[in-house]
């Protein structure tokens, strides 16, 4: 922690997503946000040691919902042997912005599964420095083949209970977000068993009608993932999984910005039928050669192409990114998707809210971003604040 963290800190003149005008945050000595007031209260409040950030936006480090791996480790690949990469990994998402992310196991096999959650497990409770593990989302096995995308069709699961509990086998608690198809339980059991173990549940790689989805939400799913990638598209006479999710208040949709997964256009009806801040929330989708230059790697039995951050099997299939979390706010903002507030709020506030964290609050850390709006330029900049 710097000097500045160690005394009591009056950040003033800072915009605040989710607040309106200008604001002064009051930090105080172990580095806790102890209130949030507007400037107009300055001369009550101010303290002795004051640090002018002349309107800059000021907000929590991103939340990471849906990332695959870094520094050349999937997650689905650890193992005691490479169980020393956690730490690294965690501390290279901390330097690129992210508080706490979840570890995202996409299909494999169940001994696979088993032993990523045992190391991670072990290292769960005794995380230091560095993004903090959140739980672990689990996309798949338990997917459409129709929509499965780069996962492997071979370890494909049907939505069982059954199936469900050799999955999570002992480290259910462990898991905070599993990614599933609706409609591959007809029964409606699953959803409600997921819900009663605290696991939220998010629709994707699926196949799903509207009124599939909708029954779906009813029983308690709540989420969805990477909106347009690997469901059904808007249609005009059955709007899908995703058009049901849009206008569900209670449901939220992750999405990719890394312009290739979703085209900017889209975005932008995704956020306006959102009402922007409403429902919607960043994910990297980040791949294990997140951190890594260009080039081909391995993926589970197979191999990757990344160029230009982007990630494809050898047959052309769109896998995923390489790109942190707080790119895609910037090209959210570059190109003219959405203002600086809203691409902020998407990757800070909205995935926090997406499982039940607070925003910036008073209370919390104060693992502070600062953000900077060059207009001349259009680009958006950001720093670690106070630490």
């Amino acid at each position: 922690m710097s000097k500045a963290a160690q005394s009591t800190v009056d950040i003033i003149n800072a915009r605040v997503p989710g607040y309106k005008d200008l604001q002064m945050l009051l930090v105080n000595q172990e580095s806790i946000i102890e209130q949030i007031l507007p400037m107009t209260t300055v001369e009550a409040h101010s303290r002795n040691t004051q640090l002018d950030v002349a309107g800059d936006w000021i907000s929590l480090g991103g939340v990471d919902l849906q990332i695959n791996g870094a520094l050349g480790l999937a997650f689905p690949d650890l193992n005691t042997e490479n169980a020393h990469l956690l730490p690294k990994i965690s501390q290279f998402l901390w330097d690129v912005g992210v508080d706490g992310f979840l570890p995202t196991l996409v299909t494999t096999s169940i001994e696979n599964i088993q032993r990523s959650l045992a190391v991670i497990a072990d290292v769960f409770p005794n995380q230091q420095a560095g993004a903090k593990i959140l739980g672990v989302h689990l996309e798949g096995p338990f997917l459409n083949f129709q929509k499965r995308g780069a996962h492997a069709a071979e370890y494909l699961l049907p939505l069982t209970i059954e199936e469900v509990k050799r999955v999570l086998g002992d480290y259910a608690t462990l898991v905070k977000v599993i990614t599933l198809a609706p409609e591959l339980d007809p029964t409606g059991v699953v959803i409600p068993y997921l819900r009663t173990l605290g696991i939220t549940v998010s629709l994707g790689h699926s196949q799903a009608t509207a009124a599939q989805a909708r029954r779906a939400f009813e029983l308690g799913a709540t989420m969805v993932t990477h909106a347009f990638n690997a469901m059904p598209p808007l249609h005009h006479r059955e709007p899908g999984l995703l058009g049901a999710a849009i206008i569900d208040p209670d449901v939220m949709c992750g999405f990719i910005a890394d312009g290739q997964h979703v085209s900017p256009t889209m975005l932008q009806i995704l956020l306006r039928a959102s009402e922007y801040k409403q429902g919607l929330f960043l994910v990297s989708d980040a791949l294990a050669p997140l951190g890594l230059p260009d080039g081909v790697y391995p993926w589970d039995s197979r191999q990757i192409e990344v160029n230009d951050g982007t990630a494809r099997l050898p047959d052309g299939t769109l896998s995923g990114t390489t790109l942190p979390l707080l790119v895609g706010v910037q090209n959210l903002v570059k190109r003219g998707i959405c203002d600086v507030e809203t691409a902020i709020m998407l990757a800070t506030d909205a995935p926090r809210q997406a499982i039940g964290l607070p925003g910036i609050t008073s209370n919390q850390p104060a693992n502070l971003l600062r953000w900077h709006w060059n207009k001349a330029t259009k680009e958006l900049t950001w720093q670690r604040l106070l630490s």
